[in-house]
Formats: structure tokens, sequence, C-alpha cells
């Protein structure tokens, strides 16, 4: 137990390392409204681009693309601990983190052109990522729940993207 002035942390450690005593713990309400809130930037973003509407200083679609970056590395973070959580017990091989690292790699390569060139690009980096989602949980390496989750915030995200890039 760790104790603070701010909170209590308990951490409770199993020895077992069967693959069978790994739990996903339930998803909490959180877990979408935190996703969906993930998106609002995305769709803010998206709006400000077909209106012309820049920040000071910067304009929405480049925004727009570095955001984009952003959120796609840290997707790909996601799978990355997904892989971490599972790889002792299931022998989970190098390809698995080797993909994870691809959407932050494509996601900076994207960052690095214009929006003209790079909305496109993180566009197939989230469609890819979500078949990787998708597959995850098949293998029964992602909770159930996440396809759905994935489905609908890549839709989403797909959406403002490419909405940004038409107009």
């Amino acid at each position: 137990m760790i104790q603070s002035g701010w909170f209590t942390l308990t951490l409770a450690m199993s020895t077992s390392t069967h693959p069978s005593s790994f739990h996903w713990p339930t998803r909490g309400a959180a877990v979408p409204r935190l996703g969906w809130a993930g998106v609002l930037p995305f769709a803010f973003l998206a709006v400000a681009a077909v209106f012309r509407i820049n920040l000071p200083g910067f304009e929405a679609r480049a925004l727009l693309v570095d955001y984009g970056a952003v959120i796609l590395s840290f997707m790909g973070g996601v799978q990355w601990g997904l892989a971490m959580s599972r790889s002792r017990n299931e022998g989970i091989g190098s390809q698995v983190y080797t993909i994870s690292v691809l959407p932050a790699l494509l996601g900076f390569a994207a960052a690095q052109f214009s929006p003209v060139i790079a909305l496109p690009v993180l566009v197939i980096g989230f469609c890819g990522l979500l078949a990787f989602d998708l597959w995850t949980v098949r293998e029964g390496l992602a909770p159930e729940w996440y396809r759905s989750l994935r489905l609908q915030l890549t839709t989403a995200v797909v959406v403002c993207l490419m909405i940004a890039w038409l107009f």
C-alpha cells in the first residue's frame, strides 16, 4: 500500500504465472467517456479547418495533424501495454511489439508533411491500427468490449480527418 496526503494506492500482485491468472478489470464508465473526450479535439479542429478558423499563429489542419500523430502514437502504446501484460504468459512474439511501434513512427512521419499529405496518411494509420486492435480482441489479447469502443472511436476520428482533408 502506498499512501500520501493526496491518495492511497493498494497494489495487489499475483504470484501465479499461469495465463488464466490474468483477469481484465471491468471497464468503468470512465473509459468510453475518456475515449470520446479524446475525439473532441478531432471534431473541433475538423470544423475549424472546414470554416478556415485558425487559432492565432496556428492553422487548424496543421494542429489536427499534430494531434492525430500524438493520438496514433498513444494508441500504438496501448498495444505495447497489452503485449507486455500478456507476453510472459502466452509467448507473444516480437512482431506484436514491432507492430505496436509502427503507429508512432507513422504519426511522426505524417507530421513532417503538409496536411494535404499527412491527413490521409493518418487515416491509413488509424485504419491499420483498428485492424490490429480487432485482431487482438479476436485472439483474446484484448478484452471483448475493446472491439466496440475502437470501432466507434476510430470511425469518428477517420471521419474528422477525412472532412478536414476533403474540405
